[in-house]
């Protein structure tokens, strides 16, 4: 007997086939059966006018620190996300010597936009090595799978000690790296993650580790890292880091690898498409390379006491450097903020933020008088006042002391360029940075939003096509073998959605992190139902009443990602 069948619904499989309108069943926490006459089930849920998917895999995510109090990783259930990438872009916390835990959350606190307070009081260090982390997790439970990367900054940290942030490695270091990523593999990492770009930086503007690391580091990690014939590379990439040296790096090492951060930016309208394109040509010569995309406009809230929009600029460097009253005084300075001025005109299409004033609005203002302001453009106060969109920014934030929290629209943000990103079926829709910059943004809801927008209303993606780039795509890209699909035998991991009203909402801001600490929290609609290999864990956009069961794995095994066709066919001639 099924322990339960949804009757009824449509039935997108995940795999990119055309969706059908049948009934599943499932049994011990797998899938037991797909199509009519299953046989008796102790719950039968009518599902008539639903969409039936696969468990959204969310590829991109910052969970690491999050899961040791959160073993839920609110919110990303109630969006319909049944498994979690977490240590991308390399930001770990594992492996991690106890006295290397404080210089690890002060690094977090700065690229990931977190309390210091909240990591403090937060964390359970009941670990120190990668396998000790993965089992802490296992003791505690999870709510979704959770599969991990090993983190480069971290191991670099674990190393070097305070020098990892200073120089490249020596050849002996270098090699007790390599034998730390061959135990990581071998305690179930699901590949290697790293970042060279150059706006994610540490407390007190010093660059992440990982960003010191040359190339022969990088070459014999991912060698170390895919000597069991299993693994990926993940990189956020810097504006340094070629996709031809990633191709090389896919050659030598045989593992495939995945390029983060894609987004459209029309100040340089072409440059996405370029990576896009040479990623391509790379998949044609049977390299298997995937650019990671977003469907989410990249939108960020900040104040000037955590001001991340403007890092990536040179001329930014002093305050980021500087104490909080050097800040100010900086702030205040005619020469520095001209020097800021002429470093965003002359690093225009490179900087994360360059002159668009426009699309800065004042979202919270410090004191109530000055509630009149919010909503409006940082452009619009500027010329009202007649003076430069940088110099009203900074004053009026040096009035209400910093606490002015504005929201910038950076990224993603013309509907046709974003669509023919996210169409190309190549392309790993993620980037949802879920349980990072929590202060900054939350597209946790990611996988709503291209059910909703993308597919529903502009109608750029079909049903079956979001839906194998939200499940059935990720699981083959990570090695996941038992998810992703709806294939009798395979994990019972369920969507259930209302194709009609399904839709990310508009984040809340909430102070519910450890310590009363303040985050965004992304929300959703028109999502009926989640089951985590088998057990219901939301119903009705809402985790399911309590006792809420942490019915989520650990992922420790995974298989190689098939060859790409061509190379099959390179091989076959």
């Amino acid at each position: 007997m099924l322990d339960f069948v949804i009757r009824g619904a449509l039935v997108v499989d995940g795999s990119g086939a055309p969706a059908i309108q049948t009934d599943v069943g499932v049994k011990d926490g797998k899938i037991g059966g797909v199509g009519s006459d299953l046989g008796p089930a102790r719950e039968t849920i009518d599902a008539s006018g639903l969409v039936l998917m696969p468990g959204i895999i969310d590829g991109h995510t910052h969970y690491d620190a999050q899961l040791t109090w959160d073993p839920l990783a609110d919110p990303s259930l109630p969006m319909g996300v049944t498994t979690v990438v977490i240590g991308n872009c390399g930001f770990t916390i594992a492996p991690c010597r106890p006295e290397d835990r404080d210089l690890t959350m002060r690094n977090l606190t700065h690229v990931e936009g977190m309390s210091l307070e909240a990591l403090t009081t937060g964390i359970r260090w009941d670990f120190e090595s990668f396998d000790e982390y993965l089992s802490l997790l296992e003791r505690q439970g999870v709510g979704p799978n959770v599969a991990a990367f090993i983190g480069h900054s971290s191991l670099r940290t674990y190393v070097l000690g305070k020098d990892a942030s200073k120089r490249v490695a020596t050849d002996e270091e270098l090699e007790r790296m390599c034998e730390i990523v061959r135990e990581c593999m071998k305690a179930g990492a699901v590949g290697f993650a790293t970042s060279t770009n150059e706006p994610h930086n540490g407390e007190g503007g010093v660059p992440m580790p990982s960003r010191l690391a040359d190339d022969r580091e990088m070459s014999a990690l991912i060698r170390a890292m895919g000597e069991g014939g299993k693994g990926l590379y993940m990189l956020t990439r810097g504006s340094k880091t070629t996709i031809p040296f990633l191709e090389s790096l896919e050659r030598e090492s045989d593992r495939p690898v995945l390029v983060a951060a894609l987004f459209y930016d029309e100040s340089n309208p072409r440059k996405v498409f370029d990576l896009v394109d040479q990623i391509n040509e790379a998949r044609s010569r049977g390299s298997r390379l995937y650019g990671q995309v977003s469907c989410c406009p990249l939108t960020m809230d900040f104040t000037l006491e955590s001001p991340y929009v403007f890092e990536s600029i040179d001329g930014w460097r002093p305050a980021m450097e500087a104490s909080p009253e050097g800040a100010r005084k900086l702030f205040a300075d005619r020469g520095f903020r001209e020097t800021v001025k002429a470093d965003m005109a002359r690093q225009a299409g490179r900087a994360l933020f360059h002159n668009q004033w426009d699309r800065v609005q004042v979202g919270q203002v410090a004191r109530p008088e000055f509630r009149y302001l919010e909503g409006q453009t940082v452009k619009a106060l500027a010329e009202a006042k007649g003076v430069e969109p940088l110099d009203w920014l900074l004053d009026f934030s040096l009035e209400e002391d910093l606490k002015t929290l504005f929201t910038a629209q950076l990224r993603n943000i013309d509907n046709e360029p974003v669509g023919q990103l996210i169409a190309d079926p190549d392309t790993h829709v993620a980037l949802s940075d879920a349980g990072a910059h929590l202060t900054f943004l939350c597209d946790a809801a990611y996988g709503l939003h291209l059910l909703g927008n993308w597919v529903r209303d502009l109608k750029v993606l079909s049903l079956e096509e979001a839906v194998r780039k939200l499940t059935g795509q990720p699981a083959e890209i990570f090695g996941i073998a038992d998810r992703g699909l709806l294939r009798p035998g395979l994990a019972a991991d369920l969507l259930l959605v209302d194709p009609d009203t399904v839709s990310r909402l508009p984040n809340v801001r909430q102070d519910d992190l450890p310590a009363g600490a303040t985050r965004l929290v992304g929300r959703g609609t028109g999502v009926k139902g989640v089951w985590v290999n088998g057990q219901r864990v939301v119903t009705d956009d809402a985790l399911h009443p309590a006792p809420v069961s942490l019915s989520g794995k650990v992922l420790r095994d995974f298989k190689d990602l098939a060859p790409h066709p061509e190379a099959q066919a390179v091989s076959a001639a």
